[in-house]
């Protein structure tokens, strides 16, 4: 361990902070597409039972039409975000049939880029602003990527812990302020070990054929349709994912709020050639909102963003100014086929001891020079994770993610430790069990994949579609109680209702919303 995160866990223990520290606040987004039973990616358009995507505070669309999200209230413990996101599938299962849910990340059988409906969000302005916003991520990015499904983790510590945290830092900025500096501390940090969250939860080491049609690729053919790295980790998370080279160019700080917002800004203020090209109006309306890098911040790709919650018609970059951050949102999960909600216990644990002790530790500024070496050690454990010479930055030169990541559990095991002493225990046995993955990569979620279609002789596309049809039998075997199932049948109806009340709110035209929105 660390002399910062030693040194930081005795003054927490000293301070009787602990209990504060373990008051954590989580949630979880997780995306999923809707498919039929032949595992071709749904034509249909939201369900109308599951409410309005737009106003819906737990069930909404990503990209897609078809790429359902699914989104659990801020929960105080593990075991309440677990049954939310639970539920939120039960009842999403019963009124979808007879599709299912995709259980993988890298998208079911597609038929060109025009079998993947964009989402719509109906006629008042921010609805219009959604769907257009995607037409263009479709232009600039194809819509094949935009098809991947993963799992945001949100995280949060409650203000009892900051402000301990910030007495016994002896701070005397704002709390706003001195939450903001730590949480930048922990996205950096978070930078540091992305390489151990894409060996442990990377889930997607091969893909349908069909995904790369008609693209240049180094993949090679397992056979049955289905191409592969044989010890490739997080294939959604490499250069055929979430990644793109325009976006490689924009340099984003992470020092703290003010670099990072105005980074960002600069960004969806610069015109880029290429993307001038595509145009922005056509005879059938809007082809993106402009031309710029960025159209809107969130259009940037990254593992972890700083958050704040928005308010209505408010840009992101301006509720985090003005209000700080607000919570941390890590990206980086790959939907696990094998678990029916995609994520278990212990993969919310290990995240939410990785994160704390992201925070407690020393966290010095990034230059370029080191963010560029990290994003080559991501690339190669996405591709080669399970089977590589040492490649792992340390204070004592290169190390093996073997070596690295023991070295990481034990340095997180005090953190465990300590959120054991209370109520939500398990997190020592979490560490554990990510300990076992680390010295026998067979363990991984992305090599069990891989054997499991070796062992039946299937392609990716059967095994997803068989974990897929055994998912949809858990959760309708699984019924939610009348009561809890009305309740959701409540928040769609009132979801259709707050929907028809913004369109018809709306003053102005799109082109006028724009002009406020982008330029107020």
């Amino acid at each position: 361990m660390t002399d910062s995160l030693e040194r930081a866990i005795e003054k927490i223990k000293q301070a009787g902070a602990g209990i504060a520290l373990a008051r954590i606040h989580r949630g979880v987004e997780k995306e999923s597409l809707r498919i039929h039973l032949n595992g071709s990616i749904a034509q249909t358009a939201h369900p109308q039972v599951l409410g309005s995507a737009l106003t819906h505070p737990h069930i909404t669309t990503d990209y897609s039409e078809a790429l359902l999200e699914l989104v659990t209230p801020v929960c105080n413990s593990v075991s309440d975000i677990l049954q939310s996101l639970n539920s939120i599938h039960q009842f999403v299962t019963k009124h979808i049939e007879p599709e299912y849910l995709w259980a993988a990340s890298m998208p079911c059988l597609l038929h060109g880029e025009e079998s993947i409906p964009i989402a719509h969000y109906g006629t008042s302005n921010i609805g219009q602003m959604k769907h257009v916003y995607r037409r263009g991520l479709g232009y600039r990015y194809g819509k094949t990527m935009q098809s991947i499904a993963g799992i945001h983790f949100n995280f949060s510590l409650d203000d009892t812990f900051w402000k301990e945290w910030r007495i016994i830092n002896r701070s005397t900025d704002k709390l706003a302020d001195f939450k903001s500096a730590c949480y930048f501390s922990l996205l950096r940090n978070f930078y540091r070990v992305l390489w151990a969250v894409l060996y442990l939860y990377g889930a997607s080491p091969a893909v349908c054929k069909t995904f790369v049609s008609n693209q240049k690729h180094s993949l090679e053919d397992f056979g049955h349709g289905t191409f592969y790295l044989p010890y490739s980790t997080s294939l959604r998370m490499g250069n055929m994912g979430y990644q793109s080279d325009v976006q490689s160019k924009i340099s984003i700080g992470l020092d703290d709020v003010e670099g990072y917002c105005q980074s960002l800004l600069r960004a969806t203020q610069t015109a880029y050639p290429q993307y001038q090209e595509i145009g922005i109006k056509e005879k059938g309306g809007y082809r993106q909102l402009n031309a710029n890098l960025l159209q809107i911040e969130n259009e940037y790709y990254a593992p972890a963003r700083p958050k704040r919650v928005a308010r209505s018609g408010e840009k992101p970059t301006n509720a985090l100014m003005e209000r700080g951050v607000e919570y941390i949102e890590i990206r980086s999960i790959d939907l696990n086929p094998f678990l029916p909600s995609g994520i278990d216990e212990t993969g919310i644990r290990f995240l939410e001891v990785l994160l704390i002790g992201c925070l407690l530790e020393d966290s010095p500024s990034m230059p370029t020079k080191e963010m560029n070496e990290l994003r080559s050690i991501e690339a190669q454990v996405v591709s080669h994770g399970r089977k590589l010479p040492p490649i792992i930055l340390s204070n004592h030169g290169r190390k093996s993610i073997k070596e690295a990541g023991s070295d990481l559990i034990a340095k997180l095991m005090p953190i465990a430790q300590l959120l054991d002493n209370y109520e939500d225990s398990g997190y020592q046995n979490a560490l554990n069990l990510q300990q076992e993955k680390f010295e026998n990569p067979e363990l991984t979620p992305s090599a069990r994949i891989l054997n499991n279609m070796r062992e039946q002789d299937i392609s990716f596309f059967q095994f997803a579609l068989q974990k897929s049809a055994e998912h949809h039998q858990f959760f309708q075997q699984n019924e939610l109680p009348p009561k809890e199932h009305q309740k959701f049948i409540n928040e769609a109806n009132n979801s259709i209702h707050c929907q028809k009340v913004l369109e018809a709110a709306d003053v102005g035209s799109f082109e006028e919303f724009l002009e406020q929105y982008f330029y107020s």
